[in-house]
């Protein structure tokens, strides 16, 4: 079955920096971008739009702290693939933004707390004012409380925002979760597109992909080889594949992968790993297995279970 009116994301850049700070070489990213161009990829985000002047002492590659001028030194000429950047609350200065005719970017994301949904309202209204497209990031969707994302709602409906997104950050959400979700941001939304951003903790990213489109979600956020924080996220490659559409061609996906990927594995780790998983079946944030991951203990699985479920354990929170 052919499935139309989708928009597949790649965030490898952005979200898969995470995992190596952002330390991608210009030959990666000029063959991601054009990759997935040959691939039928609508969208890639090649990084995030946050000011170093804002995250003082941020050393990172150039991929976190975009730059106009470095971008258009990587990306000569563009395709039909468009180019989008993600923000976060608090570390974004709204002078870096140029107007969209100015930039290579199409899309700007704010990503938020739903506690600061109302900032982030503000920068999405400037960001559209500037002329580009925008959405929305609640993150940690599995912590809100339903009055709190109701009164969220009321204020995004208001808003020119083109996608909001329902984002699984903690990768604790399975089908069912996908399916109510959607179901409640469709009514309670219904003039706005609606995305879906899923991490992999549980080996459910791609299904709870397929469950959103199915739903009728346009917007499909992916990485190549799954490569984003932690256990990453939905691959890119599987979406590509499954959709059916003969707009789509998974063999460039499948280039990118064998000339950089396979050697990126062996140095950077990312994917489904079991502490990454308890941290999933616990609804926490993978902050604590990212620790256990770097420590001497990476592999005391037992014990890190056994710590996360202790009743003094704290939660990670948000």
């Amino acid at each position: 079955m052919v499935r139309e009116n989708h928009n597949i994301l790649d965030c490898t850049i952005r979200d898969g920096g995470l995992v190596n700070n952002w330390d991608f070489s210009v030959e990666f990213v000029k063959d991601m971008y054009y990759g997935l161009s040959e691939a039928g990829v609508e969208y890639m985000e090649i990084g995030y739009k946050n000011s170093a002047k804002l995250l003082k002492g941020a050393e990172a590659g150039p991929w976190r702290f975009l730059n106009e001028d470095f971008l258009k030194e990587v990306i000569p000429q563009k395709t039909d693939t468009k180019l989008s950047a993600l923000v976060d609350i608090g570390r974004v200065d709204e002078k870096d933004i140029l107007p969209r005719e100015n930039s290579l970017l199409d899309l700007i994301r704010v990503a938020t707390y739903i506690k600061d949904v109302d900032k982030a309202l503000d920068l999405v209204q400037k960001f559209h004012d500037y002329g580009y497209e925008t959405t929305i990031n609640i993150m940690a969707l599995s912590h809100v409380m339903e009055n709190d994302l109701n009164e969220a709602f009321e204020e995004i409906a208001k808003s020119p925002v083109d996608v909001v997104y329902i984002v699984d950050s903690y990768g604790s959400m399975d089908y069912r979760d996908v399916e109510y979700l959607v179901s409640k941001f469709q009514r309670l939304l219904p003039n706005k597109k609606l995305g879906l951003h899923m991490h992999n903790n549980m080996q459910l990213a791609f299904s709870n992909t397929i469950m959103g489109a199915t739903k009728g979600v346009e917007f499909l956020d992916t990485s190549v080889y799954g490569m984003g924080r932690a256990a990453g996220n939905c691959p890119t490659e599987l979406i590509v594949s499954h959709l059916k559409n003969p707009k789509y061609d998974v063999r460039p996906i499948l280039g990118i992968i064998e000339k950089h990927m396979i050697t990126m594995r062996e140095k950077w780790e990312w994917g489904y790993i079991i502490p990454y998983m308890i941290a999933g079946v616990l609804n926490d944030h993978p902050r604590s297995a990212m620790a256990v991951r770097a420590s001497d203990k990476k592999d005391k699985f037992v014990e890190f279970y056994d710590k996360m479920t202790s009743p003094e354990a704290m939660p990670a929170g948000e």
